[in-house]
């Protein structure tokens, strides 16, 4: 079972592998600086549908084929499935996942949903309850804007310290050890995803059954007074600050036992002023910190201001961009920070605050064996 970690933390002593993960953008995504590592790029944001919001509903949808086609899987082969977007009531899951028949768990984390989905879905699978769950979550920069501001046709201004809301979809498929270790002899044995047989091909993809999660940190709500929605970075940070700091105390670890902490949604302001926070209590994540909203847009080039967010945003920059690096063994753990601005229209025009929230996940490779 796992084991509890000082006051928000476990340790996982059966930790759940993570064999497959999957990302479907929209244009401005595959534009950016990760254009090409995506495994579909959209030629425009509307994915053959005839408004935004079915085309997020078909960016999951899309996803979760991809991440179970990965993993030689069918949906019966999937015990529960943790999902969550950022339209009213969660529609873009609902209406998207639920041609698969797969038992869901529908969730709201704001742009922290996919660090919320990995953690309940390791959970389940640490604690025995599930051989194979799902982890899937999106964002669209229409139906958000739409959603949390004003229609595209307004065309407001936008300060700089608004992020741009990711068109994207990431999805993630756990499995036990078990379950993994059967996977990956079936995978080696019928070369599922290699047409040459080769020792160096063979172990690149077994590698792929010996990245796990070995711990989460549930974060807390933390709010600091910001009520400015263009500046969710500053509403965030906070929050990502509470739970890095936690996260180190409650396993005893520094920034330096992380070849990369990487937050999801921050954007250049908010970096900043979490760098700065943590600085405070004695902390410098200067050196290995990355965010997400930083790594998927140029903002000079690509007009996205203080850099990307929302649902999609840092899950299909974990699918597409950090995965791949546990998965060769050029990273060997990391810990990834999905942070999310908790407001509704109908509390920022209520004159509310907006409370922050972030999850943290240790995701950790091991060399494989392929003898």
């Amino acid at each position: 079972m796992s084991e509890q970690m000082g006051i928000q933390s476990l340790c996982f002593s059966n930790p759940p592998c993570l064999i497959a993960g999957s990302s479907v953008v929209g244009k401005k995504e595959s534009e950016g600086p990760l254009g090409g590592k995506f495994d579909v790029e959209g030629e425009d944001d509307y994915f053959g549908c005839d408004n935004w919001e079915a085309a997020e509903s078909a960016l999951q949808k899309k996803a979760m084929e991809i991440v179970m086609g990965k993993a030689g899987v069918v949906p019966e082969d999937i015990r529960y499935l943790f999902a969550g977007d950022l339209l009213g009531q969660s529609v873009a899951s609902s209406f998207g996942l639920q041609s698969f028949e797969i038992p869901m768990f529908g969730l709201y984390g704001a742009c922290s949903t996919a660090g919320l989905a990995l953690s309940l879905a390791a959970m389940t699978v640490a604690a025995g309850y599930a051989d194979l769950a799902a982890a899937v979550t999106s964002s669209h920069f229409a139906s958000a804007e739409k959603q949390f501001r004003f229609p595209l046709e307004y065309a407001n201004q936008r300060p700089f310290s608004a992020t741009w809301t990711v068109t994207g979809s990431g999805a993630f498929l756990l499995a036990s050890q078990r379950k993994a270790e059967e996977m990956k002899k079936r995978a080696y044995r019928e070369k599922v995803y290699a047409e040459e047989e080769t020792e160096l091909v063979s172990a690149k993809w077994t590698n792929q059954y010996n990245v796990k999660i070995t711990g989460v940190t549930v974060g807390r709500i933390v709010d600091f007074g910001v009520r400015d929605s263009m500046n969710m970075g500053a509403a965030m940070a906070p929050a990502a600050k509470d739970v890095i700091e936690t996260h180190l105390r409650d396993f005893n670890r520094t920034p330096e036992d992380y070849d990369k902490i990487i937050t999801g949604d921050l954007g250049e302001i908010g970096q900043e002023i979490l760098v700065h926070l943590l600085q405070e209590k004695d902390i410098d994540i200067s050196g290995n910190h990355t965010d997400c909203g930083l790594e998927i847009f140029d903002g000079k080039k690509q007009g996205t201001g203080s850099g990307g967010s929302g649902c999609g945003c840092s899950a299909v920059t974990l699918s597409a961009h950090f995965l791949p690096m546990l998965f060769s063994g050029e990273m060997k753990r990391i810990l990834f920070v999905p942070t999310g601005a908790l407001l509704s229209k109908i509390s920022f025009n209520e004159g509310q605050n907006v409370p922050g929230i972030a999850h943290a996940v240790v995701l950790e490779g091991c060399a494989a064996d392929v003898s």
